[in-house]
């Protein structure tokens, strides 16, 4: 007989977090991480910077219309974007050091996510009051009151979202100006798009899905293993401490009570609704909340510290024999974070060399080599280039074109007198120029002759130069 009865389903509804407030030193570092981090992103796009009457005023600035990034006094031109790739090695180099040594700090204190997090939850707590009032009103029936409490939730949530959107769009256009195109609905649409997009993202991530990214969508969970051995510093419960809990089995039959009263307090303030008890998982972002609720216990029942806290299974043996840990300092200065941070360091230093040696004005030469010679009149052979010249000062620049190489060369610049080019600020200039030889010269007999093309800032002396070939009879097919 065939067995008909349903299987088990293998999805599990998720059960809403509730966690309690909590004081102590971690939740202030997380406090005080919150506002400089929240105001660091909101704050930015808002703050000037004088770099002349011709380019924009605003410190921080990603203009892709103009494809510029601008740092304050910094400029990142498009073909500079390897400055932005070492900032991105630097980023993965730094999150691989700080898990090599306090596992995911990032995750538990400055990841985006749980900043947003921590924000939702401290307006859903002022609005529907701590853990127990919350879990309450989640589970009664609804009713004037408790749609009162969520729609004013739900407001402000969407209006931290809004705010989270605008900002992100200001980073891309003038803050002040974008702003009153905004209101007036004169704004680019593809900016209405985004600010909505983001509302709808922040709104949901944080109001609503918060642990579930870090659990599902997050592939650093899955990882951050490869990152960290026994002498990673990670939040840990000394069970050998702690156990046997009270009103465990073990402690009715008998055993002596360990330091552990059961009370549920590391569970209740954990966002990510996990038992450090259990030992280490995959959902723990290393946010030590839980050690404050614990040390507030321990101290209340007259217990010493530390029965959650910071620490290395390294250290597991010593302390199990009474020993006290090896000091902190020991577990970070190691090989491998050592490496990290030489290799963090080198990144760095190169980035810098590289931003302070980079010259002011550049040149990129392209050869027209259809067709690749005319024939004056006169029998001169004429070949065509296209000069691309940067001028990164904030005021225009005459450049003077000139030739290096075989004399009988000699360069005329298309609807310029005389051969100085101004070029105008913060400008890439496009400039069509011509080398001329005449004919029975040596450069118009040859095949391929070398040559240079040399330019000069006449306001500040600097030089540019690029290497490049003239194609005389001799390259006729």
């Amino acid at each position: 007989m065939s067995d008909t009865s349903t299987p088990p389903s293998l999805y599990a509804a998720r059960e809403p977090i509730f966690p309690k407030r909590v004081y102590g030193p971690f939740r202030n570092l997380k406090w005080v991480i919150l506002v400089v981090t929240l105001g660091i992103y909101y704050l930015t796009p808002w703050i000037r910077w004088d770099r002349g009457p011709n380019l924009p005023d605003q410190a921080v600035l990603l203009d892709m219309a103009n494809r510029r990034f601008y740092f304050f006094w910094i400029e990142i031109w498009p073909h500079e974007f390897y400055f932005v790739a070492g900032l991105l090695i630097m980023a993965g180099l730094g999150l691989f050091l700080f898990t090599s040594a306090l596992g995911r700090v990032w995750c538990g204190y400055a990841c985006p996510q749980t900043v947003w997090t921590d924000l939702f939850i401290l307006v859903e707590r002022w609005i529907e009051g701590d853990r127990n009032a919350r879990l309450r009103l989640h589970r009664q029936k609804w009713d004037l009151r408790k749609a009162r409490l969520r729609l004013t939730k739900w407001v402000v949530w969407l209006l931290i979202g809004l705010a989270t959107g605008g900002a992100w769009v200001f980073y891309f256009a003038d803050a002040p100006t974008l702003a009153h195109d905004l209101v007036t609905g004169n704004a680019h649409p593809i900016a209405y798009t985004t600010m909505a997009v983001l509302t709808a993202t922040t709104f949901v991530f944080g109001g609503f899905a918060r642990e579930q990214i870090c659990i599902y969508a997050c592939p650093w969970p899955r990882i951050q293993a490869a990152m960290m051995d026994e002498d990673t510093l990670v939040v840990g419960y000394r069970e050998w401490r702690g156990e046997p809990r009270k009103g465990s089995e073990a402690v009715k039959a008998g055993e002596p009570q360990g330091d552990c009263i059961n009370c549920m307090a590391c569970v209740n303030v954990c966002p990510m609704g996990i038992d450090i008890r259990d030992g280490q998982q995959l959902e723990c972002i290393t946010c030590a909340l839980c050690i404050d609720a614990c040390d507030e216990i321990m101290e209340k029942t007259g217990r010493p510290r530390g029965l959650i806290d910071y620490m290395a299974l390294s250290d597991e043996n010593r302390e199990r024999s009474g020993h006290a840990p090896r000091p902190v300092w020991q577990h970070i200065l190691r090989p491998r974070t050592i490496m990290y941070t030489v290799l963090w360091s080198l990144v760095g230093f190169g980035l810098v060399f590289a931003l302070f040696i980079r010259p002011d004005i550049e040149m990129t030469v392209a050869p027209i080599r259809n067709p690749v010679y005319v024939t004056m009149s006169d029998g001169s052979i004429r070949n065509t280039y296209d000069l691309r010249l940067r001028n990164k000062h904030g005021e225009p620049r005459d450049f003077a074109v000139s030739l290096i190489g075989d004399l009988g060369l000699r360069v005329e610049l298309e609807g310029v007198q005389g051969n100085v080019v101004t070029v105008p600020a913060d400008t890439a200039y496009l400039q069509r120029a011509y080398v001329i030889t005449p004919p029975g010269s040596a450069p118009a007999e040859a095949e391929r002759s070398e040559f240079r093309f040399w330019v000069v800032d006449q306001t500040s002396g600097e030089r540019a130069y690029k290497d490049s070939t003239f194609s005389g009879a001799g390259a006729r097919p």
